[in-house]
C-alpha cells in the first residue's frame, strides 16, 4: 500500500526511527503506517546506506523507454492542441492519422502527453460524458438551422447563422449576418442550396424569421412558405426544448469554444473570414467523436435535388377546391371568410375533404398545412408540422 500523502518525508523518518528500535514488530508497524513490508525494508536499506537522503523520492522514469512516443510526434500533438485547444486525445490521434503520419500514438497516449504538459483541465476532463443522439440515415434528410445569438463587434454586431446536416454534422452555412431578417436568411440559404442542393426537411425554433407567424392564421412565415414552394418540409422545435435541434446546439457550443470565446471581431467582414476558415477545419479536418472519429465531409454528400432558379408552379389535383389568398390574408369558403395568414397572400391553396364530417384539409403545394372546420367557431387550425404527402 502507498504511503499517506501527509508530510511524506516526516512519516518515513518516523517509521525508520520506530522500526529501528529493539524488539519492534515491524509488520505491525507497517500495518499502522499503511505500507507494505517490501516498501518498509526498501526504506530501511536505503537509510542504512545513504541516511535521510535515501528516503527522498526517486524518478520513476526508466533510463531507456523504447515505447516512448517519438519527440517529433509529441511535438505534432502539442502543435495540434495549440491550434485547436478544445481537441482531446481521440481527435488529435485521428487527425495525425488522416495527415498520413506513421506510428500515430493511441488516443490514450495523446491524452497522457497533454496531461504531462498541463494542457488538460482536470475538472473539465472529469465532467466530460458521452452523449447519445438520434440521427437520420442519410445526408440531406434533415437540416437544422438557427442563429448563434448575438456577437458584438468593434463596429456593429454579428448574428452567426448556422445550418447543420443531421446525419453527417456537415456545416452547410456559417454566415456572419448583420441582422436576423427574412431577406438575409433567404439569401444565405440560396447560396447553400445552389452549392449543396435541396434537403428534404429543415427544422428551426419558433422565433423569427422562421417562426412566430400571425396568430389568427396558420402560423407560417414568408420564409417557411418559400421553403415549402421549393418542396422542403418545415418543422419547428418544441418551445423550451432546444435538444430538438441538438446537433446545431452542439455546433454552437463548439463554435463558441473554438472561435468566439474571448474574441472580438473588428466587423462582419473579418468575422466571415474567420468563419470560412473554421468551417473548412470543422468539415474537413476536425474528427467528430459521434461519427467514429470521421470528419463530417467523409459522411456528407450533396443532394441530388438541384436548386431551381425559378420557383416551380404550385399544382393541385383535379378534384381540389382551389382558392387564392386575398390581400387580407383570407379565403372565402361559402359565406365565411377564413384567415390563412399574411405569409400566403397571393398564393393558391387547396381544400380537400377528410374522413371527418365538415372538416377540410388545407394544402399548400404538396404539404398539408392545416384544416378547416365548417361547423366550429374557430374555423382554421394549423398542422403541428406540415404533412408531406405527394398529391
Amino acid at each position: 500500500m502507498p504511503w499517506s500523502a501527509r508530510d511524506t518525508m516526516s512519516l518515513r523518518l518516523e517509521f525508520i526511527a520506530l522500526a529501528s528500535q529493539p524488539g519492534c514488530n515491524r509488520r505491525e508497524l507497517c500495518r499502522r503506517f499503511s505500507i507494505s513490508p517490501q516498501t518498509a525494508y526498501k526504506w530501511l536499506a536505503r537509510h542504512r546506506q545513504e541516511g535521510a537522503a535515501g528516503l527522498a523520492d526517486r524518478p520513476r522514469r526508466p533510463h531507456h523507454s523504447p515505447e516512448r512516443t517519438a519527440d517529433f510526434l509529441e511535438e505534432l500533438v502539442l502543435m495540434l492542441r495549440r491550434e485547436h485547444p478544445t481537441w482531446g486525445g481521440r481527435k488529435i490521434s485521428r487527425r495525425l492519422s488522416d495527415l498520413g503520419h506513421a506510428e500515430v500514438p493511441a488516443p490514450s497516449t495523446v491524452t497522457s502527453i497533454l496531461h504531462r504538459h498541463g494542457l488538460i483541465d482536470p475538472q473539465a476532463s472529469a465532467q466530460a460524458t458521452p452523449w447519445r443522439r438520434f440521427e437520420h440515415d442519410e445526408p440531406n434528410e434533415l437540416l437544422q438551422m438557427d442563429f448563434k445569438g448575438q456577437v458584438p463587434n468593434e463596429q456593429g454586431v454579428c448574428f452567426p447563422l448556422t445550418l447543420i446536416d443531421d446525419h453527417s454534422r456537415f456545416n452547410l452555412c456559417l454566415a456572419a449576418c448583420a441582422d436576423q431578417r427574412r431577406q438575409t436568411v433567404q439569401q444565405q440559404l440560396i447560396g447553400a442550396f445552389r452549392r449543396y442542393g435541396l434537403p428534404r426537411r429543415i427544422t428551426m425554433d419558433n422565433g423569427p424569421p422562421w417562426g412566430g407567424g400571425d396568430e389568427e392564421g396558420l402560423g407560417y412565415t414568408r420564409l417557411t412558405v418559400w421553403l415549402m414552394q421549393l418542396g422542403i418540409r418545415v418543422s419547428h422545435s418544441r418551445p423550451y426544448h432546444p435538444q430538438t435541434q441538438g446537433k446545431d446546439e452542439r455546433f454552437h457550443r463548439t463554435l463558441k469554444a473554438e472561435v468566439l470565446q474571448h474574441r472580438r471581431f473588428v466587423d462582419n467582414t473579418e468575422a466571415q473570414q474567420v468563419f470560412d476558415r473554421y468551417r473548412y477545419v470543422y468539415n474537413h479536418e476536425r474528427p467528430h467523436q459521434a461519427l467514429g472519429m470521421q470528419v463530417p465531409a467523409q459522411r456528407y454528400r450533396v443532394s441530388n435535388v438541384a436548386y431551381p432558379e425559378a420557383l416551380p408552379e404550385v399544382q393541385y389535383q383535379s378534384g381540389d377546391r382551389v382558392y387564392k389568398v386575398d390581400s387580407s390574408a383570407r379565403i372565402m369558403v361559402g359565406n365565411r371568410r377564413i384567415k390563412i395568414g399574411k405569409a400566403f397572400i397571393g398564393q393558391w391553396i387547396a381544400l380537400r375533404p377528410t374522413r371527418r364530417d365538415g372538416v377540410l384539409a388545407i394544402w399548400f403545394s404538396r404539404f398539408e398545412i392545416g384544416e378547416i372546420s365548417l361547423h366550429a367557431a374557430a374555423a382554421c387550425r394549423p398542422q403541428a408540422s406540415p404533412r408531406d404527402v405527394t398529391p
